[in-house]
This record gives C-alpha cells, structure tokens and sequence, in this order.
C-alpha cells in the first residue's frame, strides 16, 4: 500500500509538471513521436533500454504464468491418480502416471522417488535401511532441480524492477544537463529554453517507473507461487517416504 501511495504521488507531480512545461514551452510537442525526435541521444538510449527491459520482464512474466498454470492443472489431475496407484501397491502403475504428467512439480518429485525405490528394491541384497534413504536423498536432489526450474527468469524480474528507475534517473539528469546547456547555449533564462531536456527529463522517468512497477509487483507474486510449490513438494516427499516405511513394514 505504501508503494501505491508513493508511486501515485510520484506519478501525479510528473504529470504536474509535464502540463506546466508543455503550456509554458509554447509550440513543443506532446505525442510520444514529437516527444521521440525532441530527445537527444542519450534520452533515446536511456528509452530504447527501458522498452527492451519492459519486453524481457513481459516475457518472463507470460513464460511463468503459462509454466505454473500448467503445473497446477496437471498436478491437480496427478495427484488423485498417483494416490489411488500408490494405494493399490501398484508402483509401476503411479510411474506412468508421473511420466503422464511431466509438467507438474509433485510428479517430477514423485517419479525420482518411486524409481529410487524400484531400483533399489528389484537389486539383489538391497539394505532395507538404505533404500528409505537413498529414494530420500533422490527427493531432495529432484525438489532441487524442480525449484530452480520455477525460479528460471525470476532473478532477472527482480533486477528490472530494481534497476528501472535508476536507468530512467540516469535519463532524467541527462534531460536536465541538456537543459542547463540550452540556457548556455541560447543565453535565455525563460523556461522555453529549457523545456526540451524538462521534458526528456520527465519522460525517463515516467517510463522507468511503468517498468518497474509491474516487474516488481509480479516478481513478488511469482516467488510467492513458487513458495507454494516448494510446500507442495515438501509434503508430498514426506508422504512418500511414509508410504516407503509402511511397505517396508508390511513387508516384514
């Protein structure tokens, strides 16, 4: 809430002072194409990285969204299925079922678990001790693998969000330097003088918040979907394990 307030401040006093610029700068433009052949250089480049910024964030927020909806839908139809397998002590059966469902976290999990034990079951003078563990230690490298799989793009997402609004800065001061050298320049102390790099200025950082603001409200979303994950995998690797000690037990 707080960020809203202040990014509404900020917006609002950039376009205060976008209005009062344009009326006092007379003729200059106001569509972002005439604002476009205003700039200098720099503003330009400052603008070009903000919108290949904003595409990369845009991509790896429709990359993640499309990768979690899907491993929420399958694992939903997963889960049931493995179970009602698992159930009926049919083991090759809750495989096929993963291998079904290759897009959802729990049966990435849930297949490294049940090979694991397969193998070391169908071994001749398996330890039973040690099958528990190593069909463990299989969970923990594959809850690994599948973690980092979900957080792929993520870190980027983060670093847009954070950097955005220094890079527009970084335009903003280059507008108010143009501006400065305009006064120089034309030897004019009137604000039409200096309504060009003002609005350069306001511009960048306009636009530098618009990319921010976005990646960083989805970034924090997206890392609370993968927080959910990560519970998800935890609790179905402890049921598995429980389901391994109680067949050892039967066994027995």
């Amino acid at each position: 809430m707080l960020a809203a307030h202040v990014t509404g401040v900020i917006l609002s006093h950039v376009s205060i002072a976008a209005t009062w610029v344009i009326q006092e700068g007379g003729g200059m433009a106001t569509d972002p194409l005439g604002l476009w052949k205003a700039m200098g250089w720099v503003a330009r480049t400052v603008v070009l990285i903000l919108f290949v910024m904003s595409g990369w964030s845009i991509g790896v927020m429709i990359d993640r969204w499309m990768a979690y909806s899907a491993a929420r839908k399958q694992s939903r139809a997963f889960a049931p299925a493995v179970a009602g397998a698992l159930r009926d002590g049919r083991i090759d059966e809750a495989i096929k079922v993963a291998e079904r469902n290759k897009k959802s976290h729990l049966a990435k999990v849930v297949t490294a678990g049940l090979m694991e034990f397969r193998a070391h079951q169908d071994s001749p003078g398996a330890i039973p001790g040690e099958t528990i563990e190593a069909s463990k230690r299989a969970l923990e490298r594959t809850e690994a693998i599948v973690h980092a799989e979900l957080k792929r793009g993520l870190g980027g997402l983060a670093t847009i969000g954070s950097t955005a609004p220094f890079v527009g800065l970084f335009g903003t001061v280059m507008g108010i330097l143009n501006a400065f050298t305009g006064i120089a320049n034309t030897k004019a102390t009137g604000l039409a003088a200096v309504a060009g790099g003002i609005a350069e200025a306001l511009v960048t950082t306009a636009i530098g918040l618009l990319v921010a603001i976005p990646a960083v409200m989805m970034f924090n979303y997206l890392t609370g979907r993968v927080e959910a994950f990560d519970v998800e995998m935890d609790n179905s690797s402890s049921e598995l394990i429980d389901y391994f000690l109680k067949k050892r037990g039967d066994r027995r």
